[in-house]
Protein backbone atom coordinates (compact mmCIF):
# COMPACT_ATOMS: atom_id res chain seq x y z
CA UNK A 1 0.00 0.00 0.00
CA UNK A 2 1.34 3.42 -0.99
CA UNK A 3 1.46 5.87 1.88
CA UNK A 4 2.99 9.11 3.08
CA UNK A 5 3.83 10.99 6.24
CA UNK A 6 5.59 13.98 7.73
CA UNK A 7 8.83 14.32 9.70
CA UNK A 8 8.26 16.73 12.57
CA UNK A 9 10.40 16.58 15.73
CA UNK A 10 8.55 16.84 19.05
CA UNK A 11 10.93 19.65 20.02
CA UNK A 12 9.81 21.68 17.00
CA UNK A 13 6.13 21.83 17.93
CA UNK A 14 4.98 25.28 19.08
CA UNK A 15 4.36 25.81 22.78
CA UNK A 16 4.44 28.71 25.26
CA UNK A 17 7.16 26.98 27.27
CA UNK A 18 10.22 27.12 25.04
CA UNK A 19 10.10 23.69 23.39
CA UNK A 20 7.57 21.35 21.84
CA UNK A 21 5.82 18.93 24.17
CA UNK A 22 3.51 15.92 24.23
CA UNK A 23 0.48 18.08 24.98
CA UNK A 24 -2.12 19.95 22.94
CA UNK A 25 0.25 21.04 20.16
CA UNK A 26 1.14 17.38 19.56
CA UNK A 27 -2.53 16.42 19.45
CA UNK A 28 -3.17 19.29 17.04
CA UNK A 29 -0.42 17.97 14.77
CA UNK A 30 -2.01 14.51 14.79
CA UNK A 31 -5.29 16.12 13.72
CA UNK A 32 -3.47 17.90 10.89
CA UNK A 33 -2.01 14.60 9.71
CA UNK A 34 -5.48 13.08 9.68
CA UNK A 35 -7.02 16.02 7.82
CA UNK A 36 -4.24 15.98 5.22
CA UNK A 37 -4.58 12.24 4.53
CA UNK A 38 -1.25 11.15 6.00
CA UNK A 39 -0.40 7.77 7.54
CA UNK A 40 2.84 8.41 9.42
CA UNK A 41 4.31 10.87 11.87
CA UNK A 42 8.09 10.46 11.92
CA UNK A 43 9.97 11.94 14.87
CA UNK A 44 13.54 12.15 16.08
CA UNK A 45 14.74 10.20 19.14
CA UNK A 46 12.74 11.16 22.24
CA UNK A 47 15.51 10.35 24.72
CA UNK A 48 17.03 12.99 27.05
CA UNK A 49 19.45 15.19 25.15
CA UNK A 50 23.07 15.38 26.23
CA UNK A 51 26.15 16.90 24.60
CA UNK A 52 25.28 19.57 22.04
CA UNK A 53 21.55 19.11 22.74
CA UNK A 54 21.54 16.31 20.17
CA UNK A 55 18.88 13.61 20.44
CA UNK A 56 21.55 11.26 19.08
CA UNK A 57 23.78 11.86 22.14
CA UNK A 58 21.52 10.85 25.00
CA UNK A 59 21.98 9.97 28.66
CA UNK A 60 19.91 6.82 28.04
CA UNK A 61 18.61 4.63 25.20
CA UNK A 62 15.45 3.96 27.20
CA UNK A 63 14.49 7.15 29.06
CA UNK A 64 12.22 9.90 27.77
CA UNK A 65 13.14 13.57 27.42
CA UNK A 66 11.97 15.60 30.46
CA UNK A 67 11.68 18.70 28.27
CA UNK A 68 8.80 17.09 26.36
CA UNK A 69 6.54 16.69 29.42
CA UNK A 70 3.62 19.06 28.91
CA UNK A 71 3.15 21.41 31.85
CA UNK A 72 -0.45 22.37 31.04
CA UNK A 73 -1.45 18.71 31.05
CA UNK A 74 0.27 18.29 34.43
CA UNK A 75 -1.77 21.23 35.73
CA UNK A 76 -4.97 19.60 34.49
CA UNK A 77 -4.01 16.50 36.48
CA UNK A 78 -3.53 18.59 39.60
CA UNK A 79 0.23 18.03 39.70
CA UNK A 80 1.09 21.68 39.04
CA UNK A 81 -0.47 25.07 39.61
CA UNK A 82 -0.61 27.30 36.49
CA UNK A 83 1.06 30.18 38.31
CA UNK A 84 4.09 27.95 38.97
CA UNK A 85 5.11 28.01 35.31
CA UNK A 86 2.96 30.32 33.19
CA UNK A 87 4.60 33.52 34.44
CA UNK A 88 8.15 32.38 33.70
CA UNK A 89 10.19 33.45 30.67
CA UNK A 90 10.94 30.53 28.37
CA UNK A 91 13.03 32.16 25.67
CA UNK A 92 13.09 35.23 23.49
CA UNK A 93 12.57 33.57 20.11
CA UNK A 94 9.38 31.67 19.23
CA UNK A 95 11.27 29.93 16.39
CA UNK A 96 14.25 28.60 18.38
CA UNK A 97 14.75 26.43 21.44
CA UNK A 98 16.90 27.95 24.19
CA UNK A 99 18.14 24.72 25.77
CA UNK A 100 20.18 26.41 28.49
CA UNK A 101 17.20 28.39 29.73
CA UNK A 102 14.91 25.36 29.63
CA UNK A 103 17.44 23.33 31.63
CA UNK A 104 17.46 25.99 34.33
CA UNK A 105 13.70 26.57 34.40
CA UNK A 106 12.11 23.19 33.92
CA UNK A 107 13.56 20.89 36.58
CA UNK A 108 12.46 22.92 39.64
CA UNK A 109 8.92 22.79 38.22
CA UNK A 110 9.11 19.05 37.60
CA UNK A 111 10.29 18.53 41.17
CA UNK A 112 7.03 20.05 42.37
CA UNK A 113 5.04 17.79 40.06
CA UNK A 114 6.89 14.63 41.14
CA UNK A 115 6.47 15.57 44.81
CA UNK A 116 2.70 15.77 44.35
CA UNK A 117 2.69 12.60 42.24
CA UNK A 118 4.39 10.70 45.07
CA UNK A 119 1.65 11.80 47.47
CA UNK A 120 -1.39 11.52 45.20
CA UNK A 121 -0.58 8.43 43.12
CA UNK A 122 2.06 6.42 44.99
CA UNK A 123 0.84 3.03 43.80
CA UNK A 124 0.92 4.01 40.12
CA UNK A 125 4.46 5.30 40.54
CA UNK A 126 5.53 2.15 42.39
CA UNK A 127 4.02 -0.08 39.70
CA UNK A 128 5.85 1.85 36.98
CA UNK A 129 9.15 1.60 38.86
CA UNK A 130 8.70 -2.13 39.26
CA UNK A 131 7.82 -2.90 35.62
CA UNK A 132 10.60 -0.68 34.22
CA UNK A 133 13.21 -1.49 36.87
CA UNK A 134 15.76 -3.08 34.54
CA UNK A 135 16.60 0.20 32.81
CA UNK A 136 15.00 2.70 35.17
CA UNK A 137 17.04 1.93 38.30
CA UNK A 138 20.48 2.43 36.70
CA UNK A 139 19.24 5.47 34.79
CA UNK A 140 17.81 7.16 37.91
CA UNK A 141 20.99 6.37 39.83
CA UNK A 142 23.09 7.71 36.98
CA UNK A 143 21.20 11.01 36.87
CA UNK A 144 21.15 11.42 40.66
CA UNK A 145 24.85 10.64 40.93
CA UNK A 146 25.58 13.01 38.04
CA UNK A 147 23.72 15.81 39.83
CA UNK A 148 25.68 15.14 43.02
CA UNK A 149 28.95 15.44 41.07
CA UNK A 150 27.94 18.79 39.52
CA UNK A 151 27.13 17.26 36.14
CA UNK A 152 30.54 15.68 35.58
CA UNK A 153 30.63 12.73 33.14
CA UNK A 154 30.71 9.34 34.85
CA UNK A 155 34.28 8.80 33.60
CA UNK A 156 35.33 11.49 36.14
CA UNK A 157 33.43 10.12 39.13
CA UNK A 158 35.28 8.58 42.10
CA UNK A 159 36.50 5.09 41.21
CA UNK A 160 34.14 3.14 43.49
CA UNK A 161 31.12 4.72 41.76
CA UNK A 162 32.69 4.90 38.31
CA UNK A 163 33.45 1.18 38.50
CA UNK A 164 30.03 0.42 40.03
CA UNK A 165 31.36 -1.31 43.10
CA UNK A 166 28.14 -2.68 44.67
CA UNK A 167 28.63 -1.47 48.24
CA UNK A 168 29.67 2.03 47.16
CA UNK A 169 26.74 2.34 44.75
CA UNK A 170 24.30 1.10 47.39
CA UNK A 171 25.56 3.57 49.98
CA UNK A 172 25.45 6.56 47.65
CA UNK A 173 22.02 5.50 46.35
CA UNK A 174 20.78 5.50 49.94
CA UNK A 175 22.09 9.00 50.50
CA UNK A 176 20.49 10.21 47.27
CA UNK A 177 17.21 8.29 47.58
CA UNK A 178 15.05 11.39 47.13
CA UNK A 179 16.92 12.43 43.99
CA UNK A 180 16.68 8.92 42.55
CA UNK A 181 12.93 8.89 43.19
CA UNK A 182 12.66 12.26 41.44
CA UNK A 183 14.27 10.93 38.27
CA UNK A 184 12.00 7.89 38.35
CA UNK A 185 9.00 10.17 38.77
CA UNK A 186 10.03 12.25 35.78
CA UNK A 187 10.06 9.11 33.65
CA UNK A 188 6.64 8.13 34.95
CA UNK A 189 5.28 11.53 33.88
CA UNK A 190 6.93 11.31 30.47
CA UNK A 191 5.72 7.84 29.60
CA UNK A 192 2.20 8.49 30.90
CA UNK A 193 1.94 11.43 28.48
CA UNK A 194 3.66 9.53 25.68
CA UNK A 195 1.27 6.59 26.04
CA UNK A 196 -1.72 8.92 25.89
CA UNK A 197 -0.39 10.69 22.78
CA UNK A 198 0.45 7.49 20.94
CA UNK A 199 -2.95 6.00 21.70
CA UNK A 200 -4.58 9.24 20.50
CA UNK A 201 -2.64 9.01 17.21
CA UNK A 202 -3.25 5.30 16.70
CA UNK A 203 -7.00 5.65 17.27
CA UNK A 204 -7.07 8.05 14.31
CA UNK A 205 -5.02 5.81 12.06
CA UNK A 206 -1.70 7.61 12.48
CA UNK A 207 1.39 5.44 13.06
CA UNK A 208 4.49 6.87 14.72
CA UNK A 209 7.91 6.22 13.21
CA UNK A 210 10.58 6.35 15.89
CA UNK A 211 14.32 6.69 15.45
CA UNK A 212 16.96 4.50 17.10
CA UNK A 213 20.57 5.74 16.98
CA UNK A 214 22.94 2.82 16.43
CA UNK A 215 25.38 4.18 19.02
CA UNK A 216 24.91 5.43 22.56
CA UNK A 217 26.60 8.40 24.17
CA UNK A 218 29.81 7.78 26.11
CA UNK A 219 28.39 9.73 29.06
CA UNK A 220 25.26 7.63 29.45
CA UNK A 221 23.61 5.21 31.81
CA UNK A 222 23.91 2.64 29.01
CA UNK A 223 27.71 2.58 29.13
CA UNK A 224 28.07 3.16 32.89
CA UNK A 225 25.72 0.28 33.73
CA UNK A 226 26.81 -2.07 30.91
CA UNK A 227 30.54 -1.48 30.27
CA UNK A 228 31.03 -5.10 29.22
CA UNK A 229 28.98 -4.42 26.07
CA UNK A 230 31.52 -1.91 24.73
CA UNK A 231 35.12 -1.77 23.57
CA UNK A 232 36.66 -0.34 26.73
CA UNK A 233 40.04 -0.90 28.35
CA UNK A 234 40.71 -2.00 31.94
CA UNK A 235 40.03 1.58 33.12
CA UNK A 236 36.70 1.64 31.24
CA UNK A 237 38.05 4.11 28.68
CA UNK A 238 37.22 3.61 24.97
CA UNK A 239 40.01 2.16 22.86
CA UNK A 240 38.40 3.36 19.62
CA UNK A 241 35.36 5.51 18.93
CA UNK A 242 32.72 5.87 16.25
CA UNK A 243 32.59 8.19 13.26
CA UNK A 244 32.62 8.37 9.48
CA UNK A 245 35.60 8.56 7.11
CA UNK A 246 36.58 11.63 5.09
CA UNK A 247 34.48 12.14 1.98
CA UNK A 248 33.44 14.81 -0.48
CA UNK A 249 31.56 16.65 2.26
CA UNK A 250 34.28 16.64 4.92
CA UNK A 251 38.02 16.19 4.43
CA UNK A 252 38.41 15.30 8.13
CA UNK A 253 35.45 12.91 8.23
CA UNK A 254 33.05 12.90 11.15
CA UNK A 255 34.29 12.20 14.68
CA UNK A 256 31.18 11.19 16.64
CA UNK A 257 33.14 9.94 19.65
CA UNK A 258 30.67 7.24 20.74
CA UNK A 259 32.08 4.05 22.28
CA UNK A 260 31.96 1.06 19.95
CA UNK A 261 30.13 -2.17 20.70
CA UNK A 262 31.95 -5.37 21.57
CA UNK A 263 30.15 -7.23 18.81
CA UNK A 264 32.08 -10.46 19.37
CA UNK A 265 31.20 -10.50 23.05
CA UNK A 266 27.59 -9.61 22.32
CA UNK A 267 27.29 -12.53 19.90
CA UNK A 268 28.00 -14.98 22.71
CA UNK A 269 24.63 -14.28 24.32
CA UNK A 270 22.78 -13.63 21.03
CA UNK A 271 22.98 -9.83 21.35
CA UNK A 272 20.76 -9.91 24.43
CA UNK A 273 21.37 -6.23 25.29
CA UNK A 274 20.45 -5.17 21.77
CA UNK A 275 17.37 -7.38 21.76
CA UNK A 276 16.13 -5.66 24.92
CA UNK A 277 16.90 -2.28 23.43
CA UNK A 278 14.96 -2.91 20.21
CA UNK A 279 12.10 -4.64 22.03
CA UNK A 280 11.69 -1.57 24.22
CA UNK A 281 11.49 0.68 21.15
CA UNK A 282 8.54 -1.32 19.88
CA UNK A 283 6.67 -0.70 23.11
CA UNK A 284 6.72 3.03 22.30
CA UNK A 285 6.79 3.25 18.46
CA UNK A 286 4.81 1.63 15.64
CA UNK A 287 7.70 1.62 13.15
CA UNK A 288 11.41 1.90 13.92
CA UNK A 289 14.08 3.60 11.83
CA UNK A 290 17.51 2.17 12.68
CA UNK A 291 20.15 4.82 12.20
CA UNK A 292 23.48 4.04 10.45
CA UNK A 293 22.36 0.62 9.21
CA UNK A 294 25.62 0.11 7.34
CA UNK A 295 27.40 0.02 10.72
CA UNK A 296 26.03 -3.48 11.27
CA UNK A 297 27.93 -4.68 8.19
CA UNK A 298 31.17 -2.86 8.99
CA UNK A 299 31.87 0.11 11.21
CA UNK A 300 34.44 2.89 11.17
CA UNK A 301 36.72 2.81 14.23
CA UNK A 302 38.82 5.87 15.10
CA UNK A 303 41.64 5.73 17.68
CA UNK A 304 40.43 7.25 20.94
CA UNK A 305 41.92 10.69 21.48
CA UNK A 306 42.24 11.59 17.80
CA UNK A 307 41.04 15.06 16.86
CA UNK A 308 39.45 13.99 13.57
CA UNK A 309 38.40 10.83 11.72
CA UNK A 310 41.29 10.56 9.27
CA UNK A 311 43.10 7.65 10.96
CA UNK A 312 40.03 5.46 11.34
CA UNK A 313 39.64 2.05 9.75
CA UNK A 314 36.77 -0.23 8.85
CA UNK A 315 36.09 -3.23 11.06
CA UNK A 316 33.57 -6.05 10.53
CA UNK A 317 30.20 -5.75 12.25
CA UNK A 318 27.78 -8.56 13.13
CA UNK A 319 26.21 -8.64 9.67
CA UNK A 320 23.02 -10.46 8.76
CA UNK A 321 23.40 -12.78 11.76
CA UNK A 322 22.30 -9.92 14.00
CA UNK A 323 19.08 -9.36 12.07
CA UNK A 324 18.35 -13.06 11.83
CA UNK A 325 18.50 -13.27 15.62
CA UNK A 326 16.42 -10.09 15.87
CA UNK A 327 13.68 -11.70 13.78
CA UNK A 328 13.90 -14.96 15.74
CA UNK A 329 13.62 -13.06 19.03
CA UNK A 330 11.08 -10.33 18.25
CA UNK A 331 9.37 -11.55 15.09
CA UNK A 332 9.18 -9.69 11.79
CA UNK A 333 8.89 -6.08 12.97
CA UNK A 334 8.38 -2.97 10.79
CA UNK A 335 11.90 -1.55 10.52
CA UNK A 336 13.37 1.10 8.22
CA UNK A 337 17.07 0.86 7.41
CA UNK A 338 18.92 4.17 7.26
CA UNK A 339 21.28 2.98 4.54
CA UNK A 340 22.81 6.31 3.54
CA UNK A 341 26.51 7.02 3.18
CA UNK A 342 29.31 4.91 1.74
CA UNK A 343 27.71 1.57 0.81
CA UNK A 344 29.53 -1.57 -0.25
CA UNK A 345 28.06 -4.58 -2.08
CA UNK A 346 27.89 -6.41 1.26
CA UNK A 347 25.71 -3.62 2.73
CA UNK A 348 23.36 -3.84 -0.26
CA UNK A 349 23.21 -7.61 0.22
CA UNK A 350 22.50 -7.28 3.93
CA UNK A 351 19.64 -4.87 3.19
CA UNK A 352 18.20 -7.26 0.60
CA UNK A 353 18.48 -10.19 3.01
CA UNK A 354 16.61 -8.35 5.77
CA UNK A 355 13.85 -7.22 3.44
CA UNK A 356 13.76 -3.83 5.17
CA UNK A 357 13.02 -0.74 3.09
CA UNK A 358 16.05 1.47 2.62
CA UNK A 359 16.07 5.24 2.25
CA UNK A 360 16.20 7.43 -0.85
CA UNK A 361 16.95 11.15 -0.53
CA UNK A 362 15.97 13.37 -3.45
CA UNK A 363 18.52 16.07 -2.60
CA UNK A 364 21.27 13.50 -3.28
CA UNK A 365 19.94 12.77 -6.79
CA UNK A 366 21.13 15.70 -8.84
CA UNK A 367 24.82 15.31 -9.35
CA UNK A 368 24.94 16.74 -12.86
CA UNK A 369 27.77 14.33 -13.72
CA UNK A 370 25.67 11.16 -13.24
CA UNK A 371 23.76 11.11 -16.54
CA UNK A 372 20.57 9.68 -15.08
CA UNK A 373 22.21 6.74 -13.30
CA UNK A 374 22.00 8.17 -9.78
CA UNK A 375 20.04 5.73 -7.59
CA UNK A 376 18.43 8.65 -5.74
CA UNK A 377 16.60 9.80 -8.89
CA UNK A 378 12.92 8.92 -8.50
CA UNK A 379 12.74 6.89 -11.71
CA UNK A 380 15.32 4.53 -10.16
CA UNK A 381 13.47 3.95 -6.88
CA UNK A 382 12.45 0.39 -6.04
CA UNK A 383 9.00 -0.14 -4.56
CA UNK A 384 10.40 -1.29 -1.22
CA UNK A 385 11.96 1.95 -0.07
CA UNK A 386 11.08 5.10 1.85
CA UNK A 387 11.69 8.31 -0.07
CA UNK A 388 12.53 11.73 1.36
CA UNK A 389 13.21 15.12 -0.16
CA UNK A 390 15.67 15.57 2.69
CA UNK A 391 16.13 14.26 6.21
CA UNK A 392 16.85 16.09 9.47
CA UNK A 393 20.53 16.15 8.41
CA UNK A 394 19.79 17.96 5.14
CA UNK A 395 18.78 21.48 4.25
CA UNK A 396 15.15 22.19 3.47
CA UNK A 397 14.05 21.93 -0.16
CA UNK A 398 14.15 25.71 -0.69
CA UNK A 399 17.37 25.98 1.30
CA UNK A 400 18.91 23.35 -0.98
CA UNK A 401 17.88 25.17 -4.17
CA UNK A 402 19.63 28.29 -2.86
CA UNK A 403 22.84 26.71 -1.56
CA UNK A 404 23.57 23.61 -3.66
CA UNK A 405 25.80 23.53 -6.74
CA UNK A 406 23.99 25.68 -9.37
CA UNK A 407 24.40 22.94 -11.99
CA UNK A 408 22.78 20.40 -9.65
CA UNK A 409 19.90 22.78 -8.93
CA UNK A 410 19.47 23.33 -12.69
CA UNK A 411 19.35 19.56 -13.16
CA UNK A 412 16.66 19.28 -10.47
CA UNK A 413 14.60 22.05 -12.04
CA UNK A 414 14.72 20.36 -15.42
CA UNK A 415 14.03 16.84 -14.11
CA UNK A 416 11.16 17.84 -11.80
CA UNK A 417 9.84 20.76 -13.88
CA UNK A 418 10.11 23.05 -10.89
CA UNK A 419 8.31 26.36 -11.23
CA UNK A 420 7.80 29.40 -8.98
CA UNK A 421 4.06 29.13 -9.62
CA UNK A 422 3.81 25.71 -8.01
CA UNK A 423 6.56 26.42 -5.52
CA UNK A 424 9.87 24.59 -5.87
CA UNK A 425 9.36 22.94 -2.49
CA UNK A 426 6.06 21.48 -3.66
CA UNK A 427 7.64 20.36 -6.93
CA UNK A 428 10.35 18.47 -5.06
CA UNK A 429 7.78 16.82 -2.80
CA UNK A 430 5.76 15.93 -5.88
CA UNK A 431 8.85 14.18 -7.23
CA UNK A 432 8.91 11.60 -4.44
CA UNK A 433 5.11 11.29 -4.13
CA UNK A 434 4.90 10.37 -7.83
CA UNK A 435 7.66 7.77 -7.55
CA UNK A 436 7.23 4.01 -7.13
CA UNK A 437 8.41 4.20 -3.50
CA UNK A 438 5.88 2.56 -1.20
CA UNK A 439 6.57 5.04 1.60
CA UNK A 440 7.29 8.76 1.43
CA UNK A 441 8.14 11.23 4.19
CA UNK A 442 8.46 15.00 3.81
CA UNK A 443 9.76 17.47 6.37
CA UNK A 444 7.18 19.84 7.83
CA UNK A 445 9.51 22.71 6.96
CA UNK A 446 9.10 21.83 3.28
CA UNK A 447 5.32 21.76 3.59
CA UNK A 448 5.61 25.24 5.14
CA UNK A 449 7.98 26.46 2.41
CA UNK A 450 10.81 27.41 4.74
CA UNK A 451 14.38 28.08 3.68
CA UNK A 452 17.60 27.24 5.53
CA UNK A 453 16.25 28.95 8.65
CA UNK A 454 14.18 25.79 9.10
CA UNK A 455 17.10 23.38 8.93
CA UNK A 456 17.26 21.00 11.91
CA UNK A 457 20.88 19.84 11.83
CA UNK A 458 24.11 20.42 9.96
CA UNK A 459 26.35 17.37 10.56
CA UNK A 460 29.82 17.95 12.03
CA UNK A 461 28.76 21.26 13.57
CA UNK A 462 27.64 22.20 17.07
CA UNK A 463 25.97 25.18 18.66
CA UNK A 464 23.07 25.97 16.34
CA UNK A 465 21.41 22.60 15.70
CA UNK A 466 18.15 21.04 16.95
CA UNK A 467 16.70 24.50 17.62
CA UNK A 468 14.07 25.12 14.95
CA UNK A 469 10.46 25.50 16.11
CA UNK A 470 7.22 26.12 14.26
CA UNK A 471 5.24 29.19 15.25
CA UNK A 472 1.63 29.11 16.50
CA UNK A 473 -0.90 29.06 13.68
CA UNK A 474 1.36 27.12 11.31
CA UNK A 475 -1.26 24.40 10.76
CA UNK A 476 -3.84 25.94 8.45
CA UNK A 477 -6.83 24.33 6.80
CA UNK A 478 -5.60 25.58 3.43
CA UNK A 479 -2.30 23.76 3.93
CA UNK A 480 -4.05 20.56 5.02
CA UNK A 481 -6.34 20.63 1.99
CA UNK A 482 -3.47 21.19 -0.45
CA UNK A 483 -1.51 18.34 1.10
CA UNK A 484 -4.62 16.13 0.99
CA UNK A 485 -5.13 16.81 -2.72
CA UNK A 486 -1.54 15.88 -3.55
CA UNK A 487 -1.64 12.80 -1.34
CA UNK A 488 -4.84 11.64 -3.06
CA UNK A 489 -3.51 12.46 -6.53
CA UNK A 490 -0.58 10.09 -6.09
CA UNK A 491 -2.52 7.28 -4.44
CA UNK A 492 -1.10 7.71 -0.95
CA UNK A 493 -4.19 8.48 1.12
CA UNK A 494 -4.57 6.71 4.42
CA UNK A 495 -7.28 4.02 3.90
Amino acid sequence: MRSSGILMPISALPSPYGVGTLGQSARDFVSFLVESGQTYWQILPISPTGFGDSPYQSFSSFAGNPYFIDLDDLAQEGLLLPEEFQSLTWGESPTQVDYGLIYRQRFPILRRAVSRLSIKRPQELADFCRTQQEWLEPYAQFMAFKDSYDGAPWSQWPDPIRLRQPQAVEELAGELADSILFWKGVQFLFFAQWKALKEYANRQGISIIGDLPIYVASDSADVWANPQQFQLDENLCPTEVAGCPPDGFSEDGQLWGNPLFDWEGMAENRYEWWMRRVAFQFTIYDVLRIDHFRGFDSYYAIPAGDKNARRGRWRPGPGIAFFNILKETLGDRPIIAEDLGFLTPSVHQMLADTGYPGMKVLEFAFDHRDSGQNLYLPHNYPVNCIAYVGTHDNDTALGWTRTADPDDVAAARAYLNLTPEEGENWGMMRGIWASAARYTIVQMQDVLGLGSEGRINTPSTTGENWQWRATPGYLTQELAHRLYRMTKLYGRLRP
